[in-house]
């Protein structure tokens, strides 16, 4: 008889940390490994942050479960600063990263689930531990995998319970820069009494400048962000949601749910992270966003030489290309195209189906930040550029080519 509860017995290991472990395992091994599959930051924590790490490494108290004082003011005053309504320190909540708090939230919430495509390797395994039930929506590549109002209204009908929580990506999905479909997303959420968790992790790696949140649109929206992308930090584990006062019920018991779990978020990295959100650290983000806006386009224009389909990101890491035409008369799914593009050409990245898309298509999750963040970001901005990319990022420049060079042989 097995140990092990039914609802998680066939549950495996993140994928994204697993591509992480696996990679250094082959690299060790002394194979040349191109890491397209982990979605850590390539830059280094902003000095500043770092310093005030140092300074606080003495911090050894246990602190309030909720989180810092100071560091909740500091995040809902950097919230406001942003265009964010009603929030004060009562609205947030710290936790140990922003992954924490989304599965405490899972425990907590009384209702069903539901996933846009594609969506984070982490959304449907939390909700089976949690034993929520989930549903897909499947998006169209033709509207640029964004979900609809007429997705909403298919999805809500079929579910039975009163209660429905919605966990967005942003900025892609749905796109921070569609007002129009912002205002109607927020209306059909309100219609069909939607719960909205927006996580928000990649925001502030934004393309464009003028990001909007689906908060803005819908008052009961809950905002997740935290340290682990914009100012490369995710090894720290410091996130937080941002919860509006209507959501106080789920603020409390996600207070509750953090003392029997975490207890409390480390304190020296909770101070240091006072100065993140009050600082200004706007050259440090805007060299890192023309870096990886560069880099963006550099994969996407060189991908387009293939028969295949994708969206040129708006934002943050990733990009996600759809070889189904190209090589399905090769390849049956995408755990087993992805197996061998690694095996034969040492390119990682995740299947599709990790993220929600039916195994049968050939996509996956290519994240362009194996690069020297650090040693980049001491570039002059004339300097970056994708004429010299093979300088600054060869492991992107090589690695794009090694897939290039796979698809061809077996198209």
């Amino acid at each position: 008889m097995s140990l092990i509860k039914e609802n998680i017995k066939d549950l495996l290991p993140s994928s994204t940390l697993l591509i992480n472990e696996m990679c250094k395992e082959m690299s060790k091994a002394g194979k040349t490994i191109y890491q397209f599959g982990f979605g850590q930051s390539p830059f280094p924590v902003p000095e500043k942050i770092v310093e005030a790490l140092k300074v606080n490494a003495h911090q050894k108290d246990y602190l309030p479960s909720k989180g810092l004082f100071e560091l909740r003011k500091s995040i809902a005053g950097f919230l406001t600063r942003k265009g964010y309504k009603n929030l004060n320190h009562e609205n947030i909540i710290i936790g140990p990263g922003s992954k924490e708090l989304m599965f405490l939230l899972q425990v907590a919430f009384d209702g069903e689930v539901i996933l846009p495509v594609p969506s984070w390797v982490s959304y449907a395994p939390q909700a089976i531990i949690a034993k929520n039930k989930y549903h897909w929506i499947q998006t169209e590549k033709e509207t640029n995998w964004h979900i609809s109002p007429e997705h909403i209204d298919q999805i809500a009908s079929k579910i039975e319970s009163k209660n429905k929580l919605i966990i967005l990506n942003s900025p892609n999905n749905p796109s921070g820069t569609n007002i129009h479909l912002l205002k109607e997303l927020g209306e059909v959420f309100t219609k069909h009494n939607i719960t909205v968790l927006s996580d928000e992790i990649y925001s502030e790696l934004y393309f464009k400048d003028n990001y909007k949140s689906i908060s803005h649109f819908h008052e009961n929206t809950i905002v997740s962000s935290s340290l682990s992308k914009w100012a490369g930090a995710g090894g720290w584990r410091v996130g937080y949601f941002a919860v509006p006062n209507n959501l106080i019920e789920i603020f409390e018991k996600l207070a509750v749910l953090g003392t029997e779990t975490f207890s409390a978020v480390s304190a020296p990295t909770q101070f240091a992270a006072i100065t993140a959100y009050e600082e200004d650290h706007s050259e440090y983000l805007n060299k890192s966003k023309k870096i990886l806006h560069v880099i963006a386009h550099y994969v996407y224009e060189q991908l387009k030489q293939l028969d295949v389909d994708m969206i040129e990101p708006e934002g943050g890491f990733y990009l996600m290309p759809d070889f189904t035409r190209m090589l399905h008369k090769k390849f049956k799914n995408s755990k087993d195209f992805c197996k061998t593009l690694l095996d034969e050409a040492g390119v990682a990245v995740l299947p599709g189906s990790d993220f929600g898309f039916p195994i049968e298509k050939l996509i996956f999750r290519l994240s362009y930040v194996d690069f020297n963040g650090a040693e980049f970001l001491k570039v002059k901005d004339t300097d970056i550029t994708e004429e010299n990319l093979p300088k600054y990022a060869p492991k992107i420049v090589g690695g794009v080519q090694q897939i290039i060079n796979f698809a061809k042989k077996y198209a």
